[in-house]
């Protein structure tokens, strides 16, 4: 789906700089006719700089040279025909627009070797996060799943927002959670307990045992930082850890830290009552932790939806949070995750202008009639 749309996004660009090409050329022909047509006393040629000055908005260096070059050769045209090529001002006007036009496509040059590098940004931020961030399945056993990620960075599409899913014989069990910090220097730690996940859910059927077993598994990890030189003191990540069995419309949900999960029924949507809620990941050494699984309804035709923080301290430009409940319904009846994910998307980019101060990620998850 993302590549069928960054495609149709490219041949839309493209068919937008055929046309627009047409711009400078439409200018140069038009200064040149009308400094032809009116007296020799008025000078127009200089405005020709305009036309290869604005053609790096929407073309490469190749086509600024050659906008510039005919820009020149409508210049000379000028001069031909109002006095002669050689008189001190028409030769001033040319070295001028030939000084411009040099300066343009160093300009362009530059701008384009920053964007390749961009790009080459983009593609290994793309393949660690189909690495890392795998694509959770559309289907797992009876339950839809949809997901979105929203990093804060733009050179990254990972950040350290995680989720992930494990199918077991008969169950899923999910995790998503919020390193501490943002962009590609989260990574690490996100790295460490999606790893650690995705082997250890096979062996701890309640959440709550799941979660500790994270907790160790994220300590050893800090310790080799540690080991390295790092400062890690301040290392943690809140986290909610969930069991879905297959054959009971129930969620069981150990809570590190995280924020709860909202259940959308018909009634509408509210915050699951977490009342057992455990230090964030990477804080057991500040004392004694005690992780407890707590059971909540998960009917059919109900939907659960995972958020990170970044999505619920989320502000406008009047500093308002992002009011997440109030934004988000129930299903409707021909309804998807992916469709409500999408909304929400929207809708929360809308709230913030376009840009999101922290990552943030979505996962709904709905058990169908």
């Amino acid at each position: 789906m993302g590549e069928r749309r960054r495609l149709a996004d490219l041949l839309s660009e493209r068919r937008t700089g055929r046309l627009m090409v047409l711009l400078p050329i439409g200018l140069i022909v038009l200064i040149s006719a009308i400094d032809i047509s009116i007296s020799p006393n008025i000078h127009l040629g200089p405005l020709l700089v305009v036309a290869p000055a604005i053609t790096p908005s929407f073309a490469g260096t190749r086509l600024t040279v050659l906008i510039g070059l005919l820009a020149l050769v409508a210049q000379a045209v000028i001069a031909v025909l109002h006095g002669g090529l050689f008189t001190p001002n028409h030769q001033a006007q040319l070295v001028a627009l030939a000084a411009v036009t040099g300066v343009v496509v160093a300009y362009t040059r530059i701008h384009e070797r920053h964007g390749r590098e961009l790009d080459r940004v983009r593609t290994v931020s793309d393949a660690v996060q189909r690495v890392l961030m795998r694509p959770l399945p559309d289907h797992a056993g009876p339950l839809l799943i949809a997901t979105r990620y929203l990093a804060a960075d733009d050179e990254a599409n990972v950040g350290g927002d995680l989720y992930a899913a494990v199918r077991t014989p008969h169950a899923t069990r999910l995790l998503i959670g919020d390193v501490r910090g943002k962009g590609l220097a989260a990574v690490g730690d996100a790295a460490a307990l999606l790893g650690a996940f995705r082997e250890l859910a096979h062996h701890h059927e309640d959440p709550a045992r799941l979660a500790d077993a994270l907790e160790a598994s994220y300590r050893r990890h800090l310790a080799e930082l540690t080991d390295s030189g790092q400062d890690v003191q301040e290392n943690f990540t809140t986290a909610l850890v969930l069991d879905l069995p297959d054959d009971r419309p129930t969620a069981r949900i150990a809570d590190c830290g995280h924020p709860p999960p909202l259940l959308l029924t018909p009634r509408g949507a509210h915050p699951l009552p977490l009342r057992r809620t455990a230090p964030p990941l990477g804080m057991s050494a500040l004392g004694p932790v005690e992780r407890r699984t707590e059971e909540f309804d998960f009917p059919p035709g109900s939907t659960l939806l995972l958020y990170t923080d970044g999505v619920t301290e989320a502000r406008d430009a009047a500093g308002a949070f992002y009011p997440l409940p109030d934004r988000t319904g129930p299903l409707p009846p021909a309804g998807t995750p992916r469709a409500l994910l999408d909304a929400l998307r929207r809708d929360l980019l809308d709230h913030v202008g376009g840009r999101l101060r922290d990552d943030a990620a979505l996962i709904a998850v709905t058990r169908p009639h």
